[in-house]
């Protein structure tokens, strides 16, 4: 069957094939970009900005620092101002779903009512975790967040408060259900024990995770901050991100929640999306692997060359964690987890790794600004494999606590698409076969 298949499918290869002139020709985007490589604008948003570039008086590109901004206020701020709290992502959450900076009061009422939704349904982890363990996380956190469907009483009411209340229950929900999951695939695959935490309701999202994961349900107060700091700056990252703009997508059909969210988790399991923050600690791997956390710049150097020509780690000559969609010079999350990486190297003994991995991202920018002829900014995933390595994260859980994060944005936007469009989205696509006459089979 397989050799048929393949042999047909050979044979299509006459018939499918589109030209690249053709896009030229139809003033047709290949993946909604421009030639320039900005994005394709579709739709309208006050949740958040990405900015990576200005355009000049005559439209053209111009390369900036980036700047990220959730309702208007910068990322930067609202990071920094939070390092020492330990329920900075909870007031993010507000304030992308409300579109407002909460008081304390506020924010403690938001804080105490969320909260007290981390717990499961009822036999859910019983019935639908520990009898179906899967060796991919992320497939397994789409297949709980669509059986929550079952346990909702009213799951296909899209109007936009039940849609925000459900929102909330997923987004405290999906960090225990990431944890559950890598805990019993350890433990059906791997056979090791079984270790599982119940969330605690007087805990952060943050505190949480650490207790959950780890088999002593300690942390330190800095560790809870660096991942407070991880959830605050995956939260969200404007309309246009694969992952939003597919939860948009799908919802704006009038399905439900759950099968939104689930959408945008496929998404989100994609290598050059969310799952690429494991390729950057695989690539780091095996450069430390043939170098170590050498001091030597000429030997980083040689490393960077031999990745760009094609002769080291997987021969893509891609650096990972380097370039960006929209961030031309820097991307501001990456600053902002360098920055917070240190604190907690230090506290860890593990000053030795992150100075290398400084001095790696600083010869890295250079060498290929100097063989490309362009600035590149690394980006948030080459800094987010060794805060998750320092927190003792599992590479498994990489992309699932990307989920964590990002699924308070996928909620925002969802609502604010319910608010001010509500129609499907429907983009247009330009036919550019044969219409033929139909060969009835015996004349074929």
């Amino acid at each position: 069957m397989d050799n048929f298949l393949a042999q047909e499918f050979g044979k299509s290869q006459n018939y499918t094939d589109i030209p690249n002139r053709l896009f030229k020709e139809y003033n047709v985007k290949k993946g909604l970009r421009n030639d320039d490589g900005t994005g394709v604008r579709v739709g309208l948003t006050r949740v958040s900005d990405v900015v990576g570039y200005k355009l000049d008086e005559n439209g053209v590109k111009q390369n900036a620092p980036g700047e990220l901004y959730y309702r208007g206020y910068k990322l930067t701020d609202i990071v920094n101002a939070n390092f020492d709290a330990k329920d900075g992502f909870e007031e993010v959450m507000f304030l992308l779903l409300f579109g407002f900076l909460p008081n304390k009061r506020e924010l403690d009422q938001f804080t105490s009512i969320f909260h007290q939704l981390y717990a499961l349904p009822d036999e859910f982890l019983e019935m639908n975790m520990l009898r179906m363990p899967s060796q991919n996380l992320m497939n397994r956190l789409q297949h709980a967040v669509l059986t929550l469907y079952s346990y909702d009483d009213d799951a296909d009411n899209t109007d936009v408060y039940p849609t925000l209340l459900k929102g909330m229950q997923l987004c405290a929900k999906l960090p225990a259900i990431a944890v559950y999951a890598y805990q019993t695939k350890m433990h059906y695959f791997n056979h090791e024990s079984l270790i599982i935490h119940y969330p605690r309701s007087d805990y952060s999202i943050a505190e949480n995770i650490l207790y959950m994961l780890r088999e002593d349900r300690k942390f330190t107060r800095k560790e809870a901050a660096l991942m407070d700091t991880m959830l605050m700056i995956h939260a969200d990252h404007g309309g246009g991100n694969n992952s939003t703009f597919t939860n948009v997508v799908v919802s704006s059909t009038g399905t439900d929640l759950y099968s939104a969210v689930a959408a945008s988790i496929g998404s989100l399991k994609g290598p050059k999306h969310g799952g690429a923050n494991v390729r950057v600690a695989q690539m780091m791997d095996a450069i430390i692997q043939e170098i170590g956390y050498t001091e030597d710049d000429g030997k980083i150097r040689d490393i960077v060359n031999r990745i760009l020509d094609k002769d080291f780690y997987d021969k893509t000559g891609l650096i990972y964690g380097f370039g960006h969609a929209v961030y031309t010079i820097t991307d501001p999350r990456a600053e902002l987890l360098r920055d917070t990486c240190r604190v907690v190297a230090e506290e860890k003994g593990r000053m030795k790794e992150y100075e290398f991995y400084v001095r790696f991202e600083k010869i890295a920018r250079k060498t290929v600004e100097e063989r490309k002829g362009h600035p590149i900014s690394n980006n948030v995933d080459f800094y987010s494999g060794f805060a998750y390595d320092m927190l003792g994260v599992p590479r498994d859980l990489f992309t699932p606590l990307f989920v964590c994060a990002r699924s308070v944005g996928w909620v925002a936007h969802n609502i604010e698409n319910k608010l001010y469009d509500g129609r499907i989205m429907r983009p247009a696509t330009k036919f550019v076969g044969e219409t033929l006459d139909y060969v009835p089979i015996r004349d074929r």
